[in-house]
């Protein structure tokens, strides 16, 4: 069994020179005079000088733009920083700027559900049904800025209609389908939607879940909404009663297609949104994160290309809702020229293979889950290199949850000897990753690889001061491309400063601790801050709060969740009832089906504990970080100050229970 820090795999020569990161390091040698000694040196530069690295990568990747993309920056610090002030793109004209010249059968999305056979959507095909549908989006009136959402399950019309509505300036954002009415309305109300696209249900674990319902509260919800286009997935006709003009999907597809040539994408300015994606708080609704085109596009571009190493030929899966931003860089694969592949159901329908069997159909290159999915596969006692043909297979992506070194192990002993196994951290804030992958350096038992190229990335202590080989916050010092362009609704940036600016004035705090040791690993210990991971998506804890504490029954509440070895979860919820009341089985029943319901199933509680009392600090703030390192095994001295709760004895009994019942 690896132990943390042991080598694993080193790349061969070859396998370097492969890479587009050394293609890359050979073309910044000859158009820009610049030899560097390896990727540390590729990165300190990257971030010395972002300028001319963020310049380096719009021509080396080729940015289709109108205007000058001779200006980097405006100048401004974070959280202002404008990229590419004077120059004009649009995000989808890229993810599919391969089709024109792919063959006809090149594949975009290799796809799957549990009532489908594995089918394929040729990358031409996905191109004309987006030029289709984004010209009847147009006709029905969408105009630049309009917010598109969608409530689908993970199947090619989601990413259809992305694109469709990206590439005519059009605002996305999307829920999974699994998300309860309450969690959806929570995030779409906040955005003011012009069009809702719906599925009527999706399967999972075999079992039909009908969403009608849930689709027919959402859309009485949203005020200005104006059409509701249906995808079935459970019935022909799944219209509802509704005071909206309801569509077919297919229905708007049936147009004709005007060709690439007479397209017309729409190219925005460089604060221009392209979606509104969610990351969930600790206090009021989720954080609705504007990113920009030009922003992501560049950040992408990067990602997917020097960090994934991908391009023509191959083909990336990663286990996704399309709720979460790992959806969004699965359809991102497309603009290196890869394809992609999108699954649909339990990760277990018809046995622990299930996903393994997909990389093997499919022939996939990259693929990606999460470490909570290694501990299902070594608990099944699943050796998939012996079972399947995985020859195709040349790296593994881990992300949503910190990797131990026995994760990795895991996989250079049942999948492969030579493979690429990399961990990513990063988050829906920036839709990219801060630190992760690089296909020039070895892999090391439980270290994600090395900070990204571009990513101002340091590990700071409590007073402030840069710490190597010791654990601290991970923060960002200077600005990077896809950082929020703002929060929506968000009057003088306010909510956007306290959520990541407050803790180190003008400093990017992100949320994780980390340790980067002297070769420039690093290592995640989870969450600094009381945002939940649960199984690798992050929930809010008001979310939970809000269901909770509208039961006539729950006088207050607290929710934790530890991020335990081996891609293990423990998410305690602690309950003050009303006078006279008992947490019993009855109760419990009651909550985890609210909260199921209105939530999702990553919501309900591993377990439901009765407390006496919640502990506040003297501000009127949830004591949810305390609590959470109390339970994580912290000493109660570094946990907490007592000196400033609004009620020093009730930390008394979360002690107690850190010390007899909780897992760490």
């Amino acid at each position: 069994m690896a132990n943390e820090g042991d080598l694993l795999w080193t790349p061969s020569e070859s396998f370097v020179r492969s890479t587009n990161m050394a293609r890359y390091m050979d073309w910044l040698a000859a158009e820009r005079g610049l030899r560097l000694d390896g990727y540390e040196a590729l990165r300190r530069w990257s971030v010395d000088e972002p300028d001319a690295f963020w310049s380096s990568i719009w021509q080396w990747c080729g940015v289709q733009h109108d205007g000058s993309a001779a200006r980097v920056t405006d100048g401004a610090p974070m959280p202002h920083t404008r990229w590419f002030p004077d120059a004009r793109v649009n995000y989808a004209e890229h993810v599919l700027r391969h089709a024109a010249q792919a063959d006809a059968a090149h594949p975009a999305f290799h796809h799957l559900t549990e009532n489908s056979g594995l089918q394929t959507l040729a990358l031409r095909d996905l191109a004309s049904q987006a030029r289709r549908l984004a010209e009847r989006l147009r006709a029905m009136g969408v105009q630049p800025g309009d917010r598109v959402v969608a409530y689908l399950p993970n199947v090619p019309a989601c990413a259809v209609a992305m694109l469709a509505a990206t590439s005519i300036g059009a605002i996305w954002s999307s829920a999974a389908i699994e998300f309860g009415a309450r969690t959806v309305i929570d995030r779409f109300s906040q955005i003011a939607p012009k069009l809702l696209i719906a599925g009527d249900g999706y399967t999972f674990g075999g079992k039909a879940f009908d969403r009608r319902a849930e689709v027919a509260e959402i859309a009485q919800a949203l005020p200005g909404l104006e059409a509701l286009v249906w995808v079935p997935q459970l019935d022909a006709d799944p219209r509802i009663p509704a005071s909206v003009a309801q569509l077919r999907f297919d229905a708007l597809l049936e147009g004709p297609d005007p060709g690439a040539a007479a397209f017309r994408y729409e190219r925005v300015a460089a604060d221009h949104p392209v979606w509104i994606v969610f990351s969930s708080g600790t206090t009021g609704l989720p954080k609705p994160i504007v990113h920009s085109h030009v922003g992501v596009l560049v950040e992408h571009l990067k990602l997917m290309t020097l960090h994934m190493d991908l391009g023509p030929g191959a083909v990336m899966f990663f286990y996704s809702t399309t709720g979460w931003m790992m959806w969004n860089l699965l359809v991102a694969a497309l603009m290196t020229g890869a394809s992609a592949v999108l699954y649909d159901g339990s990760p277990m329908h018809g046995g622990p293979e299930c996903l393994w069997r997909l990389a093997q159909d499919t022939r996939a290159t990259c693929f990606g889950a999460s470490p909570t999915f290694v501990q299902m596969m070594e608990k099944a006692g699943l050796e998939p290199g012996r079972r399947f043909d995985l020859s195709a297979l040349r790296s593994i992506l881990l992300s949503g949850a910190p990797s131990t070194p026995e994760t990795f192990d895991w996989f250079y002993r049942t999948v492969k000897r030579d493979l690429w196994v990399t961990s990513q951290s990063g988050g829906t804030e920036i839709c990219s990753g801060l630190v992760g992958a690089a296909p020039l350096l070895p892999v090391y038992a439980g270290e994600i690889q090395t900070r990204m190229l571009g990513m101002a990335v340091e590990v700071w202590n409590d007073d402030g001061r840069s710490v190597v080989d010791e654990v601290g916050e991970l923060v960002v010092t200077r600005p990077s491309p896809s950082m929020p362009v703002r929060f929506w609704n968000d009057e003088g940036d306010a909510r956007y400063r306290e959520s990541y600016f407050e803790h180190f004035p003008g400093v990017w705090r992100h949320g994780d601790f980390m340790k980067l040791n002297a070769r420039g690993g690093c290592i995640i210990y989870g969450r600094s801050d009381a945002t939940l991971n649960r199984h690798g998506v992050r929930i809010g804890s008001a979310e939970i709060y809000r269901v909770v504490e509208e039961m006539d029954e729950v006088a207050d509440s607290l929710v934790v969740c530890c991020e335990l070895p081996g891609g293990h979860f423990f998410m305690p919820l602690f309950l003050r009832l009303r006078e006279g009341l008992e947490l019993d089985d009855g109760l419990r029943r009651r909550i985890a089906e609210r909260l199921r319901t209105l939530c999702s199933p990553r919501h309900v509680p591993d377990v439901m504990v009765q407390a006496a009392r919640i502990p506040y600090t003297l501000t009127g703030k949830k004591m949810e970080v305390p609590v959470r390192k109390l339970l994580m095994g912290w000493p109660v001295e570094r946990a907490a100050s007592r000196g400033a709760m609004a009620d020093p004895q009730a930390l008394d009994a979360y002690i107690e229970f850190a010390r007899t019942q909780a897992p760490a």
